[in-house]
């Protein structure tokens, strides 16, 4: 179900794009990650002879609000596209319709934040059909809220039975997860890391026993470390994690998976840039110390885990890499990652802490997918059906 599949020409295209990005406090766009990510498909819609009519969320606004209006991106979105973007007052109503239903083959138009109006996130079905009188065919290229069961990303599907499809953005972030979770090049590394193990809990229980080794980073290690008897000091555990964090360590076992903790850790008196740093064993750590990174024993066993696998997911990273102190471990995860993408392997990195640091080193083109979607790509990861994605395919 992809633009290909659709009759466009001079058709209105209602495209559901994610740019929920960054303004600075003069309401300029400080990084345009995800409305570059869009261009593919308003490109290929506008050279099929349609027409786009472009909707999105910005911020979490409780009502309208200037501060949170799309109108902020407009210029911008104009620079890029090279052509003159209608904007539209209002997602619905008579506001969006006097733009959307005049618009010429070739021609762009936006509407105004989704979000102004409470029954977007309620998944109203009236709010839904209101939206879809602006469109002719519905386009989904918004990964990063396919997980949500929104007006805009789900119900919405409803009113075009024959006439919906993936965007390139959405249609690419499925081919790469299907990449690493259905047929994988063996052997298939998983990276994950971060502070809360609970975030990630339910992921590393799906995947233990779909990949062949599981490496284990950040806060959340110190959890799996107590389960194994380990001392961490004053290292973040979430002590009622520890049973399930024991189980997933079980089933490792049963499924032969090779579970990779960090040997050592760079430790710290303090949570600051300016604390004392001193390496101890992951399962020795002194009380009023907490680890803050892998250490050395573990950096160079990590890369070399990396090394040896033919595809690689990378969610998470491996210390509190805002501090230079702290940093090595992730970067240095990084940059083994442009290494072996370079020998063929298949690497894939989302999650927003690791899309962050593989941005931070600059090697965001040397990896073979980064995803758009954090909440989106765990969900995925779990196993769980995403509704934005089911009402596409149904």
């Amino acid at each position: 179900m992809t633009i290909s599949d659709l009759n466009i020409k001079g058709r209105r295209a209602l495209v559901r794009v994610d740019f929920n990005v960054p303004l600075d406090g003069a309401r300029k766009v400080q990084d345009d990650t995800r409305i570059r990510r869009a261009l593919p498909t308003i490109k290929t819609l506008l050279e099929g002879g349609a027409s786009v009519v472009l909707m999105s969320h910005l911020g979490r606004p409780k009502g309208a609000s200037e501060q949170f209006s799309l109108k902020h991106i407009v210029s911008h979105l104009e620079g890029l596209l090279g052509i003159p973007v209608k904007f539209a007052s209002d997602c619905v109503g008579d506001s969006a319709l006097d733009v959307s239903q005049n618009l010429q083959p070739g021609e762009v138009a936006l509407l105004e934040n989704l979000r102004f109006h409470p029954e977007e996130k309620d998944g109203d079905e009236f709010f839904a059909g209101q939206l879809a009188e602006n469109g002719d065919l519905y386009v989904n290229d918004a990964f990063g809220t396919a997980h949500r069961n929104h007006a805009s990303t789900a119900v919405i599907a409803r009113f075009f039975p024959e006439d919906k499809a993936f965007g390139k953005l959405l249609e690419g972030e499925i081919s790469a997860l299907k990449k690493v979770m259905s047929k994988p090049a063996k052997p298939l590394l998983a990276i994950i890391g971060g502070a809360k193990v609970s975030s990630k809990l339910t992921i590393l229980e799906n995947m233990v026993d779909k990949v062949d080794k599981l490496m284990i980073g950040g806060g959340m290690a110190y959890t799996f470390m107590l389960a194994k008897g380990g001392k961490v000091g004053s290292s973040l555990v979430e002590t009622e994690m520890v049973e399930r964090a024991g189980i997933v360590l079980e089933k490792a076992k049963r499924s032969s998976t090779e579970i990779l903790l960090p040997e050592d850790s760079i430790c710290a008196d303090s949570f600051s840039a300016e604390a004392n740093f001193e390496v101890f064993n992951s399962d020795e750590i002194k009380e009023g110390w907490m680890g803050l990174d892998i250490g050395p024993k573990a950096c160079e066993k990590f890369i070399k885990a990396v090394t040896e696998s033919q595809t690689i997911l990378w969610n998470g990273p491996m210390g509190v890499f805002e501090f230079e102190a702290c940093s090595k471990g992730t970067f240095a995860v990084a940059n083994a990652l442009k290494e072996v993408t370079e020998k063929g392997a298949y690497t894939l990195v989302g999650g927003g802490d690791s899309v962050a640091a593989i941005n931070a080193c600059g090697l965001a083109d040397d990896v073979s997918y980064v995803s758009t979607g954090g909440g989106a790509m765990l969900e995925y990861l779990e196993g769980k059906t995403l509704p934005g994605i089911a009402a596409i395919l149904d």
